[in-house]
């Protein structure tokens, strides 16, 4: 099954876009979407903030149990050092 997670994040230019990371297994997928009539692109390669917003987010959904403690860690061991 897959697990989205979604937040808004500005480009150099200082527009906002909207970024997704779809998680299916060990793989992340990474798109973005600039306008809301707009069609996801791919995204990539992800920052260090992007990291960070995703870790924070799957971070809220494991005391609610949305998302398992295996789950998290999986998302944890992806990032790149």
């Amino acid at each position: 099954m897959t697990t989205d997670f979604g937040w808004w994040a500005r480009d150099a230019d200082g527009r906002r876009f909207q970024v997704r990371a779809a998680i299916f297994g060990d793989a992340i997928t990474w798109s973005r979407k600039q306008g809301h009539y707009q069609t996801w692109q791919p995204y990539g390669p992800p920052t260090e903030e992007d990291w960070d917003a995703l870790l924070a987010e799957a971070a809220r959904r494991v005391p609610r149990r949305l998302l398992s403690p295996a789950q998290f860690a999986t998302i944890k061991r992806q990032r790149p050092q």
